[in-house]
């Protein structure tokens, strides 16, 4: 398995600003540590040896507190001067990654699914992109997802579904390559300009977890985030 992975890291936390303040979304504490401390140690768990972290808003946070490493894991970044979207940054944050197949994370979302698992559907399928998809009872602060037999995904749905569905976890696998080899804008949305342009072409897999899912990106799954983190110090 692969052992890189981009943890996207320059959020500016709009929708937090009521309880955080001054930090970029991933710094947001939980528990007395940053939301991205748990992230890193997930990955330090999973046999990643190397990130980049996309940084943008307040980066020296970020730089200042982890600096070059975090246990065994070697950490570089990938400096955005101006906002690019998700997808300018990843590419920006791909440019820096030298292994094939590299791993995403978002960096205000913890989803502790074994990596190994997603890396060996993303090679059955021979996927570009394979995502992490968890099922909730009331996604409505989500997209929804739509899964073949064959585990492609054929659709993306807007956040207006009220019933148990699939959502996207936030945790990708990308055939860096691939990717690279697209026409995209300077600035660009990861999801809805790369996914939901891409998906008719059944090159995006989706593997099926049903691990413990955190979206710290409003006031109330933050508050959430200081009790129930506390069991993946």
């Amino acid at each position: 398995m692969n052992t890189e992975a981009i943890i996207l890291a320059g959020g500016f936390g709009t929708r937090l600003k009521s309880v955080v303040h001054d930090v970029p979304k991933p710094m947001a504490p939980v528990a007395g540590k940053p939301f991205l401390y748990y992230i890193l140690n997930y990955l330090q768990n999973q046999g990643i040896k190397r990130t980049i972290l996309s940084v943008g808003y307040k980066r020296e946070i970020i730089t200042g507190y982890f600096g070059n490493k975090f246990r065994d894991i070697s950490i570089g970044y990938a400096t955005e001067d101006t906002p690019l979207g998700t997808g300018g940054g990843i590419l920006n944050a791909l440019r820096k990654c030298t292994e094939k197949q590299v791993f995403i994370v978002n960096g205000d979302t913890f989803f502790p699914v074994p990596l190994n698992e997603l890396h060996d559907k993303h090679i059955y399928t021979q996927a570009e992109t394979t995502i992490a998809l968890k099922q909730i009872d009331d996604p409505g602060r989500y997209g929804t997802v739509c899964l073949n037999s064959n585990s492609f995904i054929t659709s993306f749905k807007e956040k207006n579904e009220s019933s148990a569905s699939l959502i996207n976890g936030g945790i990708y696998l990308v055939d860096r390559p691939k990717i690279e080899s697209r026409k995209f804008n300077d600035i660009f949305s990861f999801e809805k300009d790369y996914l939901e342009q891409v998906v008719k072409e059944c090159c995006i897999a989706g593997c099926i977890f049903s691990h413990y899912f955190l979206d710290i990106g409003i006031p109330e799954s933050y508050r959430q985030a200081q009790k129930e983190m506390l069991q993946f110090v």
